[in-house]
Protein backbone atom coordinates (compact mmCIF):
# COMPACT_ATOMS: atom_id res chain seq x y z
CA UNK A 1 0.00 0.00 0.00
CA UNK A 2 1.37 3.41 -0.99
CA UNK A 3 1.31 6.64 0.99
CA UNK A 4 -1.73 8.13 -0.71
CA UNK A 5 -3.70 4.89 -0.56
CA UNK A 6 -2.92 4.74 3.16
CA UNK A 7 -4.18 8.29 3.70
CA UNK A 8 -7.33 7.71 1.68
CA UNK A 9 -8.20 4.41 3.37
CA UNK A 10 -7.58 5.32 7.00
CA UNK A 11 -7.69 9.11 7.27
CA UNK A 12 -9.76 10.37 4.33
CA UNK A 13 -13.36 10.62 5.52
CA UNK A 14 -15.28 10.82 2.24
CA UNK A 15 -18.77 12.20 2.60
CA UNK A 16 -18.20 13.77 6.00
CA UNK A 17 -18.70 17.52 6.18
CA UNK A 18 -15.74 19.68 7.04
CA UNK A 19 -17.95 22.11 8.91
CA UNK A 20 -17.64 22.43 12.66
CA UNK A 21 -19.92 24.25 15.04
CA UNK A 22 -19.05 27.96 14.76
CA UNK A 23 -16.16 27.42 12.33
CA UNK A 24 -15.41 25.91 8.95
CA UNK A 25 -12.67 23.77 7.44
CA UNK A 26 -13.39 24.98 3.93
CA UNK A 27 -10.83 22.64 2.35
CA UNK A 28 -9.13 19.78 4.15
CA UNK A 29 -7.24 16.66 3.09
CA UNK A 30 -6.33 16.39 -0.58
CA UNK A 31 -4.60 19.67 -1.41
CA UNK A 32 -1.26 21.31 -0.60
CA UNK A 33 -2.82 23.35 2.21
CA UNK A 34 -6.00 23.30 4.25
CA UNK A 35 -8.25 26.34 4.05
CA UNK A 36 -9.73 27.36 7.41
CA UNK A 37 -12.29 30.07 8.08
CA UNK A 38 -12.19 31.41 11.66
CA UNK A 39 -15.34 32.51 13.41
CA UNK A 40 -15.79 36.30 13.42
CA UNK A 41 -14.66 37.89 16.67
CA UNK A 42 -12.61 34.85 17.76
CA UNK A 43 -8.91 34.09 18.06
CA UNK A 44 -7.14 30.91 16.95
CA UNK A 45 -5.26 28.88 19.54
CA UNK A 46 -2.71 26.40 18.18
CA UNK A 47 -0.90 23.59 20.00
CA UNK A 48 1.35 20.71 18.94
CA UNK A 49 2.38 17.51 20.70
CA UNK A 50 4.71 14.72 19.61
CA UNK A 51 4.43 11.16 20.94
CA UNK A 52 7.50 8.96 20.54
CA UNK A 53 7.39 5.20 21.14
CA UNK A 54 9.32 4.27 24.27
CA UNK A 55 9.25 7.85 25.53
CA UNK A 56 5.57 8.77 25.61
CA UNK A 57 3.89 5.42 25.13
CA UNK A 58 4.75 1.75 25.48
CA UNK A 59 4.74 -0.77 22.66
CA UNK A 60 2.05 -2.71 24.55
CA UNK A 61 -0.61 0.00 24.16
CA UNK A 62 -3.47 -0.92 21.83
CA UNK A 63 -3.62 1.06 18.55
CA UNK A 64 -7.13 2.31 19.39
CA UNK A 65 -6.01 3.70 22.73
CA UNK A 66 -2.93 5.24 21.12
CA UNK A 67 -5.08 7.02 18.55
CA UNK A 68 -7.25 8.37 21.35
CA UNK A 69 -4.30 9.57 23.41
CA UNK A 70 -2.49 11.19 20.47
CA UNK A 71 -5.41 13.56 20.01
CA UNK A 72 -6.39 13.78 23.68
CA UNK A 73 -3.11 15.37 24.76
CA UNK A 74 -3.66 18.17 22.25
CA UNK A 75 -7.29 18.65 23.22
CA UNK A 76 -6.11 18.91 26.82
CA UNK A 77 -3.90 21.87 25.87
CA UNK A 78 -6.86 23.54 24.17
CA UNK A 79 -8.99 22.83 27.25
CA UNK A 80 -6.42 24.52 29.49
CA UNK A 81 -6.81 27.67 27.42
CA UNK A 82 -10.62 27.53 27.36
CA UNK A 83 -10.72 26.84 23.63
CA UNK A 84 -13.32 25.09 21.50
CA UNK A 85 -11.54 22.53 19.26
CA UNK A 86 -11.90 23.10 15.51
CA UNK A 87 -9.29 21.34 13.35
CA UNK A 88 -6.19 19.18 13.69
CA UNK A 89 -3.29 17.96 11.55
CA UNK A 90 -1.59 14.56 11.87
CA UNK A 91 2.00 13.76 10.93
CA UNK A 92 2.67 10.06 11.20
CA UNK A 93 5.93 8.11 10.79
CA UNK A 94 5.53 4.33 10.48
CA UNK A 95 8.20 1.61 10.37
CA UNK A 96 5.98 -0.24 7.88
CA UNK A 97 2.38 -0.29 6.68
CA UNK A 98 0.53 -2.29 9.34
CA UNK A 99 -3.15 -2.30 8.40
CA UNK A 100 -4.29 -3.70 11.75
CA UNK A 101 -2.43 -0.93 13.58
CA UNK A 102 -3.75 1.77 11.26
CA UNK A 103 -7.37 0.60 11.54
CA UNK A 104 -7.26 0.62 15.34
CA UNK A 105 -5.34 3.90 15.52
CA UNK A 106 -7.77 5.66 13.18
CA UNK A 107 -10.73 4.29 15.12
CA UNK A 108 -9.52 5.70 18.42
CA UNK A 109 -8.47 8.97 16.82
CA UNK A 110 -11.80 9.62 15.11
CA UNK A 111 -13.95 8.46 18.00
CA UNK A 112 -12.47 11.24 20.11
CA UNK A 113 -12.47 13.71 17.21
CA UNK A 114 -16.17 13.13 16.59
CA UNK A 115 -16.96 13.46 20.30
CA UNK A 116 -15.44 16.95 20.24
CA UNK A 117 -16.49 17.91 16.69
CA UNK A 118 -12.92 18.52 15.55
CA UNK A 119 -11.93 17.84 11.93
CA UNK A 120 -8.76 16.24 10.57
CA UNK A 121 -7.72 18.85 8.01
CA UNK A 122 -4.38 17.50 6.75
CA UNK A 123 -0.92 16.29 7.71
CA UNK A 124 1.83 14.02 6.43
CA UNK A 125 2.95 10.39 6.45
CA UNK A 126 6.39 8.88 6.01
CA UNK A 127 8.44 5.78 6.74
CA UNK A 128 10.53 5.79 9.92
CA UNK A 129 10.50 4.92 13.63
CA UNK A 130 6.96 5.12 15.06
CA UNK A 131 6.33 8.78 15.80
CA UNK A 132 3.03 10.66 16.12
CA UNK A 133 2.71 14.41 15.89
CA UNK A 134 -0.57 16.31 16.04
CA UNK A 135 -1.14 20.02 15.70
CA UNK A 136 -4.58 21.11 16.92
CA UNK A 137 -6.41 24.40 16.50
CA UNK A 138 -9.21 25.86 18.56
CA UNK A 139 -11.05 29.12 19.02
CA UNK A 140 -11.97 31.45 21.86
CA UNK A 141 -13.81 34.76 21.81
CA UNK A 142 -11.19 37.49 21.45
CA UNK A 143 -9.41 38.21 24.72
CA UNK A 144 -10.94 35.28 26.64
CA UNK A 145 -8.14 32.69 26.42
CA UNK A 146 -7.06 31.25 29.77
CA UNK A 147 -3.33 31.76 30.25
CA UNK A 148 -0.66 30.72 32.75
CA UNK A 149 0.16 34.32 33.65
CA UNK A 150 -3.01 35.52 35.41
CA UNK A 151 -2.86 33.97 38.91
CA UNK A 152 -3.20 36.55 41.68
CA UNK A 153 -2.30 36.51 45.38
CA UNK A 154 -5.32 35.26 47.33
CA UNK A 155 -6.70 33.11 44.50
CA UNK A 156 -7.77 29.58 45.28
CA UNK A 157 -6.05 26.71 43.44
CA UNK A 158 -8.33 24.05 41.99
CA UNK A 159 -7.81 20.66 40.35
CA UNK A 160 -10.21 18.64 38.20
CA UNK A 161 -10.80 14.89 38.40
CA UNK A 162 -8.22 12.79 40.20
CA UNK A 163 -4.44 12.73 39.99
CA UNK A 164 -1.72 10.12 39.99
CA UNK A 165 -3.27 7.02 38.42
CA UNK A 166 -1.21 7.25 35.23
CA UNK A 167 2.03 7.36 37.23
CA UNK A 168 0.81 4.44 39.34
CA UNK A 169 0.24 2.41 36.16
CA UNK A 170 3.71 3.32 34.93
CA UNK A 171 5.28 2.06 38.16
CA UNK A 172 3.47 -1.26 37.67
CA UNK A 173 4.84 -1.47 34.12
CA UNK A 174 8.31 -0.73 35.52
CA UNK A 175 7.93 -3.56 38.02
CA UNK A 176 8.37 -1.37 41.11
CA UNK A 177 4.77 -1.93 42.31
CA UNK A 178 2.08 -4.56 41.92
CA UNK A 179 -1.71 -4.29 41.76
CA UNK A 180 -4.56 -6.71 41.26
CA UNK A 181 -5.61 -7.24 37.65
CA UNK A 182 -8.76 -5.13 38.19
CA UNK A 183 -6.84 -2.28 39.82
CA UNK A 184 -4.20 -2.32 37.11
CA UNK A 185 -6.84 -2.20 34.36
CA UNK A 186 -8.39 0.83 36.06
CA UNK A 187 -5.22 2.89 36.33
CA UNK A 188 -3.90 1.71 32.96
CA UNK A 189 -7.05 3.09 31.34
CA UNK A 190 -6.31 6.47 32.88
CA UNK A 191 -2.77 6.31 31.51
CA UNK A 192 -3.69 5.23 28.00
CA UNK A 193 -7.05 6.98 27.44
CA UNK A 194 -7.08 10.31 29.27
CA UNK A 195 -10.23 12.41 28.91
CA UNK A 196 -9.45 16.03 27.96
CA UNK A 197 -11.45 18.50 30.06
CA UNK A 198 -12.67 20.60 27.14
CA UNK A 199 -16.12 21.39 28.56
CA UNK A 200 -14.64 22.51 31.87
CA UNK A 201 -12.10 24.73 30.13
CA UNK A 202 -14.87 26.53 28.26
CA UNK A 203 -16.93 26.87 31.45
CA UNK A 204 -13.96 28.55 33.18
CA UNK A 205 -13.64 31.36 30.63
CA UNK A 206 -14.11 34.65 32.43
CA UNK A 207 -13.90 32.86 35.78
CA UNK A 208 -10.47 31.26 36.15
CA UNK A 209 -7.52 33.65 36.37
CA UNK A 210 -5.02 31.08 35.06
CA UNK A 211 -4.93 27.45 33.99
CA UNK A 212 -2.62 24.67 32.78
CA UNK A 213 -3.12 20.99 32.08
CA UNK A 214 -1.32 18.43 34.22
CA UNK A 215 0.83 16.58 31.72
CA UNK A 216 4.23 16.43 33.43
CA UNK A 217 3.13 16.38 37.08
CA UNK A 218 1.16 18.74 39.31
CA UNK A 219 4.17 20.29 41.03
CA UNK A 220 5.97 21.09 37.80
CA UNK A 221 2.95 22.26 35.82
CA UNK A 222 1.62 24.45 38.63
CA UNK A 223 5.17 25.74 38.93
CA UNK A 224 4.91 27.08 35.36
CA UNK A 225 1.83 29.07 36.37
CA UNK A 226 3.53 30.46 39.45
CA UNK A 227 6.59 31.46 37.47
CA UNK A 228 4.63 33.14 34.69
CA UNK A 229 2.36 34.88 37.20
CA UNK A 230 5.26 35.87 39.50
CA UNK A 231 3.58 34.46 42.61
CA UNK A 232 3.95 31.48 44.95
CA UNK A 233 1.54 28.95 46.42
CA UNK A 234 0.82 26.40 49.11
CA UNK A 235 -0.86 23.07 48.31
CA UNK A 236 -2.59 20.86 50.90
CA UNK A 237 -1.55 17.26 50.22
CA UNK A 238 -4.60 15.84 52.00
CA UNK A 239 -6.93 17.76 49.66
CA UNK A 240 -5.43 16.49 46.41
CA UNK A 241 -8.05 14.26 44.72
CA UNK A 242 -7.06 10.62 44.20
CA UNK A 243 -8.73 7.39 43.18
CA UNK A 244 -9.53 4.61 45.63
CA UNK A 245 -6.73 2.55 44.06
CA UNK A 246 -4.08 5.20 44.68
CA UNK A 247 -5.58 6.08 48.07
CA UNK A 248 -4.90 2.53 49.26
CA UNK A 249 -1.18 2.78 48.49
CA UNK A 250 1.55 3.73 51.01
CA UNK A 251 1.93 7.46 51.72
CA UNK A 252 5.22 7.84 49.87
CA UNK A 253 3.75 6.30 46.72
CA UNK A 254 0.70 8.55 46.93
CA UNK A 255 2.91 11.61 47.30
CA UNK A 256 5.08 10.58 44.32
CA UNK A 257 2.09 9.98 42.04
CA UNK A 258 0.02 12.98 43.13
CA UNK A 259 2.75 15.60 42.97
CA UNK A 260 5.20 14.47 40.31
CA UNK A 261 3.39 11.88 38.19
CA UNK A 262 2.59 12.89 34.62
CA UNK A 263 -0.05 11.95 32.04
CA UNK A 264 -3.04 12.96 34.19
CA UNK A 265 -4.32 15.56 31.69
CA UNK A 266 -6.50 17.13 34.34
CA UNK A 267 -6.71 20.91 34.71
CA UNK A 268 -5.14 22.87 37.54
CA UNK A 269 -6.44 26.43 37.65
CA UNK A 270 -6.77 29.46 39.89
CA UNK A 271 -9.84 31.56 40.64
CA UNK A 272 -10.74 34.33 43.08
CA UNK A 273 -11.66 33.11 46.55
CA UNK A 274 -15.11 34.69 46.28
CA UNK A 275 -15.81 32.66 43.11
CA UNK A 276 -16.00 29.36 45.01
CA UNK A 277 -19.68 28.71 44.27
CA UNK A 278 -19.30 29.65 40.60
CA UNK A 279 -16.33 27.29 40.16
CA UNK A 280 -18.33 24.43 41.66
CA UNK A 281 -21.18 25.27 39.28
CA UNK A 282 -18.78 25.30 36.31
CA UNK A 283 -17.67 21.83 37.31
CA UNK A 284 -21.24 20.64 37.68
CA UNK A 285 -22.36 22.09 34.34
CA UNK A 286 -19.38 20.51 32.55
CA UNK A 287 -19.80 17.16 34.27
CA UNK A 288 -16.34 17.42 35.81
CA UNK A 289 -15.60 17.20 39.55
CA UNK A 290 -13.36 20.00 40.82
CA UNK A 291 -11.53 20.32 44.13
CA UNK A 292 -10.00 23.31 45.93
CA UNK A 293 -6.47 22.27 46.91
CA UNK A 294 -4.48 25.37 47.84
CA UNK A 295 -3.97 29.11 47.77
CA UNK A 296 -1.86 31.53 45.72
CA UNK A 297 0.55 33.52 47.89
CA UNK A 298 3.00 36.37 47.56
CA UNK A 299 6.11 34.44 48.68
CA UNK A 300 7.77 32.83 45.63
CA UNK A 301 7.92 29.06 45.18
CA UNK A 302 5.64 26.11 45.76
CA UNK A 303 5.09 24.71 49.24
CA UNK A 304 3.19 21.53 50.10
CA UNK A 305 1.85 20.90 53.60
CA UNK A 306 0.57 17.73 55.23
CA UNK A 307 -2.70 17.25 57.10
CA UNK A 308 -1.28 18.98 60.18
CA UNK A 309 -0.13 21.97 58.12
CA UNK A 310 3.54 21.00 58.32
CA UNK A 311 5.72 21.53 55.23
CA UNK A 312 6.81 18.43 53.35
CA UNK A 313 10.53 17.96 53.00
CA UNK A 314 12.36 17.14 49.78
CA UNK A 315 12.31 18.38 46.21
CA UNK A 316 9.36 18.17 43.83
CA UNK A 317 10.75 16.98 40.49
CA UNK A 318 8.25 16.55 37.67
CA UNK A 319 8.89 14.94 34.29
CA UNK A 320 11.48 16.52 32.02
CA UNK A 321 11.98 15.08 28.51
CA UNK A 322 15.75 15.59 28.68
CA UNK A 323 16.31 14.62 32.33
CA UNK A 324 13.76 11.91 33.18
Amino acid sequence: MGEFDLIARYFGRTGRAGRTEGGVVSLGIGDDCAVLTPTAGHQWLVTADMLVEGRHFLSTVSPRRLGHKALAVNLSDLAACGATPRAFFLSLALPRVDESFLAGFAQGLFELADAHQIVLAGGDTTAGPLNLNITAMGEVPAGQALLRSGARVGDDIWVSGTLGDARLALEVFRGTLSLSAHQFDEVRLRMEMPEPRVALGRALRGLATSAVDVSDGLAGDLGHVLQRSQVGATLRLADLPRSAVLGAMPEDIQRLCLLTGGDDYELVFTAPADAHARVLEAGRMSGTPVYRVGRVEDAPGLRVVDGAGQPLQGTLQSFDHFKS
